[in-house]
């Protein structure tokens, strides 16, 4: 491939599609607004159908220092810590699917991710390059960063939910708040019980509000995401530090797993951001220009596939950009092979959003529907074996792990 592709946007979707794309052969420059690449802690899931690209891009190694291998998932009572339902991970799921599922730090992926960038030749990183708008001329792409004009092939948007690149090809488009406020944390394992955390992924649903927590950073910390609906407070940013006490008032009563965590959270690494999201786009591209990520499929974190949705993108377009030299025919492509399947996980995770929240009678006869038929082991096959790197038809791909 010899396109010269330029990224607007160094988050997971961003680094990850310039790996992608590097390695199919393109120069890749890739435009950072901020003045690094570092990421407010907390933790995220990489399940097997991501997994898969990470491993095909060399990260195995790296990862495998990082991260944690959850043994399965369990869904809990929020006061009596009943369980509901649970499924199997773990080596199970590594044979079924070829690849791990993962538990890591958001800054430690993004460190083994801007690692592998600044390390291939055809990557340039550029941090503090604020992009401005583009025009497309002479079978061109003109991007203006921080006043420059900078001219490509094409044009990436991974600029997240309130992408600029989104904005210029469709217009200003206004993210929903969703209701729910979610609060995140980090426990270090040394202020714990022995064994107050088992070495699974455990949702508690309770009425308006569930709690997430899992091992990360290869079992040094307790991860916690822990989501309330509320109204008043809707500040998206990542940053802005939460109260402690509101934390501790928004889940008293519950099980005293949760109340434990709660204590002993670390108090300079607990935040809280209010969730948006947007109904699933008809288009992403036009000409030269097309959207990655949180920039075309904002998800909510109650499927625990944001991230793998924009890893699975940025395999998918660099293999329909190398299959042509026709640009905006590959833009095509890539968003019809991509779009309905993005469009299921937002759609699940919505609806996961309100199952999570259920109270009373509802919540009651969704208890005992889970006792009266347990989940299979493994309940995931259509989403964790999809295959990114060969869904462009003709395009091989390794069927197993690389690492």
């Amino acid at each position: 491939m010899t396109t010269d592709a330029l990224i607007v946007g160094g988050g997971i979707g961003g680094l990850t599609a310039a790996l992608c794309l590097a390695r199919a052969g393109a120069r890749v420059r890739l435009f950072e607004q901020a003045s690094d690449f570092g990421e407010i802690g907390a933790g995220i899931q990489l399940s097997p159908n991501c997994t898969r690209v990470l491993h095909h891009l060399g990260l195995a190694p790296a990862l495998d220092r990082i991260a944690f291998l959850p043994e399965g998932t369990e869904m809990r009572h929020w006061r009596s810590g009943a369980l509901l339902s649970s499924n199997v991970l773990g080596a199970q799921a590594r044979t079924r699917y070829g690849f791990p599922y993962y538990h890591v730090h958001r800054a430690d992926l993004m460190r083994v991710l801007s690692d592998a960038a600044r390390a291939e030749p055809k990557i340039e990183l550029h941090t503090g390059a604020r992009a401005n708008g583009f025009t497309e001329r002479d079978e061109r792409i003109v991007l203006d960063v921080n006043g420059e004009s900078l001219a490509g092939d094409v044009l990436i948007g991974a600029d997240g939910i309130h992408s600029t690149v989104h904005a210029a090809l469709f217009g200003a488009e206004r993210a929903d708040f969703t209701g729910c406020v979610a609060w995140r944390a980090l426990v270090p394992v040394e202020r714990l019980p022995k064994d107050l955390v088992r070495p699974v992924a455990t949702v508690w649903w309770g009425p308006r509000k569930h709690f997430v927590h899992y091992y990360v950073r290869a079992g040094q910390l307790v991860n916690c995401v822990c989501v309330v609906e509320k109204r008043g407070w809707e500040t998206e940013a990542w940053n802005v530090r939460g109260e402690h006490a509101e934390l501790a008032a928004d889940f008293r009563g519950w099980h005293s797993t949760i109340e434990t965590l709660i204590d002993n959270v670390d108090r300079d690494a607990c935040f809280k951001w209010a969730l948006f999201d947007r109904p699933p786009m008809p288009r992403w591209s036009r000409g030269r220009a097309t959207l990655l990520g949180d920039a075309c499929h904002p998800t909510l974190p109650f499927m625990a596939q944001g991230a793998a949705m924009a890893i699975e993108d940025g395999a998918v377009l660099a293999a329909c950009l190398e299959s042509t030299v026709d640009v905006p025919a590959s833009l095509v492509r890539y968003e019809s092979l991509r779009r309905a399947r993005t469009a299921r996980i937002q759609i699940g995770s919505r609806r996961n959003a309100r199952l999570f929240h259920l109270s009373g009678l509802r919540a009651w006869l969704r208890n005992r529907a889970l006792r009266a038929a347990p989940g299979s082991a493994l309940p995931f096959d259509e989403l964790f074996r999809y295959d990114a790197l060969s869904a462009v038809a003709g395009k091989p791909a390794p069927t197993r792990d690389r690492g």
